[in-house]
């Protein structure tokens, strides 16, 4: 418990956050984003907490239930973005009627969707940050799937701080659990006795990302510690890659975007 901690903290001066600064936490009610807030407030950081409810029957229904248990646990306020009721449908459904047209996995919109909302809904609240639970787990898988993919460029905003191109309508992320494994932060979670829904999302099922994390869970923590190194180090040359272009702002929704129509209007517009 006190080297998952002491990385946490470490992790935290890497990033450079002031504790003054307002941070929304994405809270889904899992292990990783209910330790993150957990740690968070803990260390005494100004923070807030963030849901999008999906919609999603009796999984959504729990996760809620969690979410609300920890933000009274912690004293933080919740901010709450039902999707049936701001977009219309559940996301099942949005997701349904996008693969018809599109083909897509069924991960890859989700998170599209679910950024876009973070980003416009975080900068609505005027937060410094926002915080997310990714693991050295998720960053090994994600590094390895974009080597695979022969993309490494799409790891150029990657890190324990997101490197985008400053602009006043993109809200920085951070990742304080960006160095800790995935079974420390279960086994923390579990001895902390923090109210997690450990079920995994019923419409993760075919992703790459899946097929990957069955190879990765074989890996010890030490060599997914390299993976990440090795993305440390060559960090720099692919930022070489990057370019020097601003971002635009989206012709449609307005939000910010590398292209003059951002992702998720190219999935909702035909």
């Amino acid at each position: 418990m006190d080297k998952l901690e002491t990385k946490f903290k470490q992790t935290l001066k890497e990033i450079g956050i002031n504790k003054k600064e307002k941070i929304l936490v994405a809270l889904s009610g899992g292990k990783d984003s209910t330790v993150t807030a957990y740690l968070l407030k803990k260390f005494g950081y100004n923070i807030e907490g963030f849901h999008i409810n999906l919609s999603m029957g009796d999984y959504s229904k729990k996760c809620l239930d969690a979410i609300n248990q920890l933000c009274s646990q912690l004293g933080i306020k919740l901010h709450l973005y039902n999707i049936k009721e701001e977009m219309g449908n559940s996301m099942c459904y949005i997701r349904s009627a996008i693969q018809q047209d599109k083909g897509l996995k069924n991960c890859a919109i989700c998170g599209v969707i679910k950024k876009w909302i973070m980003n416009k809904e975080a900068r609505k609240l005027k937060v410094n940050k926002i915080a997310t639970g990714h693991n050295l787990d998720d960053e090994a898988q994600t590094f390895l799937m974009n080597i695979l993919k022969g993309s490494p460029q799409l790891s150029i905003n990657s890190g324990a701080i997101t490197q985008n191109a400053k602009d006043k309508k993109f809200i920085s992320r951070i990742k304080p659990l960006f160095y800790i494994a995935e079974n420390d932060i279960r086994e923390y979670s579990k001895k902390m006795k923090l109210p997690v829904v450990y079920d995994h999302c019923p419409c993760a099922i075919d992703s790459y990302r899946i097929q990957l994390r069955k190879f990765t869970n074989n890996l010890s923590t030490k060599e997914k510690e390299n993976i990440i190194n090795n993305f440390n180090s060559l960090s720099k040359n692919l930022q070489n890659l990057k370019s020097k272009e601003k971002l635009n702002y989206c012709e449609i929704c307005g939000e910010p975007s590398r292209n003059k129509i951002c992702r998720m209007c190219q999935l909702l517009n035909k």
